[in-house]
C-alpha cells in the first residue's frame, strides 16, 4: 500500500485551514500540519518535507512568495511541491509565485472535488494551471524590457528545433493533447519532448517552461 499524501497548509484565517483540512482528510490525504504564516511555513516545511504546500499569498511575518522561494530553494531533493491559494482570479502575486517555482495556483473557492484532484495533480510533478490560465497570467504580468524584447537565454540553445518549436506552442497555451494535434505527433511523443525541454533548462514544470518562454522573447504577449 503506497503513502499517503502528505499536505502542509499554510494560511493565516484558521477557517479555511479547517475547511482544508476536513476536505483532505475526508479523501484521504494527510494534513502533516497547519501554519498562519509564512516564517512558520518555511520551518515547518524544512522539518516535515510534505509532498505539497498550500500556500496563502498574504500572511504576516513573511508572505506566501517569500516562503515558496525559500522552501524550494532549501529542498534539495524536489520533492516538496508548492500550491499557491489566493483570493482573486490572476492576482498579481500569482506571476512571481510562479517564477519563484510555485507548481501552479487555485482560488480559495475552489469546490471540494477541485481542491483533492489539484493536490494530487500537483504531487505527480504536473502543473495545475490550466494552459489558457498559464497564458493569461503571463502574458499580463510578465516583465517587458521597454526597450525590446530581451535576449534569448543561451541555455535555449541546448533545444533542437522541434524542441523550440514545442515550448513555443507550449506557451501559447496549448495542451500535450492539442500539441500532439497541431505537431501531428503522439501525445506520448509531445509528452516526451516536454520533459526533455524542462530537464535541459533545469526547470520543475511546464509552468516555468511557460514563464522563460515569455521572459526570454521566444513568444511574446498576444501569440497565437
Amino acid at each position: 500500500m503506497s503513502n499517503p499524501l502528505r499536505v502542509l497548509i499554510a494560511d493565516d484565517q484558521a477557517l479555511v485551514r479547517t475547511g482544508f483540512r476536513m476536505i483532505l482528510a475526508a479523501d484521504g490525504i494527510e494534513v502533516t500540519a497547519e501554519v498562519a504564516d509564512g516564517a512558520e511555513a518555511v520551518e515547518v516545511a524544512r522539518r516535515t518535507r510534505p509532498d505539497v504546500v498550500l500556500m496563502d499569498i498574504r500572511m504576516p511575518h513573511m508572505d506566501g512568495i517569500e516562503a515558496t522561494r525559500r522552501i524550494l530553494a532549501d529542498d534539495a531533493a524536489g520533492g516538496t511541491r508548492v500550491l499557491i491559494l489566493t483570493t482573486y482570479d490572476l492576482d498579481h502575486y500569482v506571476y512571481t509565485a510562479l517564477a519563484a517555482g510555485a507548481g501552479g495556483f487555485l482560488l480559495k473557492d475552489v469546490t471540494p472535488e477541485h481542491l483533492v484532484a489539484a493536490v494530487t495533480l500537483v504531487r505527480t510533478g504536473d502543473a495545475l494551471l490550466a494552459p489558457a490560465i498559464t497564458r493569461r497570467l503571463v502574458e499580463r504580468f510578465a516583465r517587458r524590457d521597454d526597450a525590446g524584447p530581451p535576449a534569448l537565454r543561451r541555455d535555449l540553445a541546448e533545444l533542437t528545433a522541434r524542441e523550440l518549436e514545442v515550448l513555443r506552442l507550449l506557451a501559447t497555451g496549448l495542451s500535450n493533447v492539442e500539441l500532439a494535434e497541431r505537431l501531428t505527433l503522439s501525445p506520448a511523443t509531445v509528452k516526451t519532448h516536454v520533459a526533455r525541454i524542462l530537464a535541459k533548462l533545469g526547470l520543475r514544470d511546464r509552468v516555468q517552461a511557460v514563464v522563460l518562454a515569455y521572459e526570454t522573447g521566444l513568444v511574446s504577449p498576444g501569440a497565437t
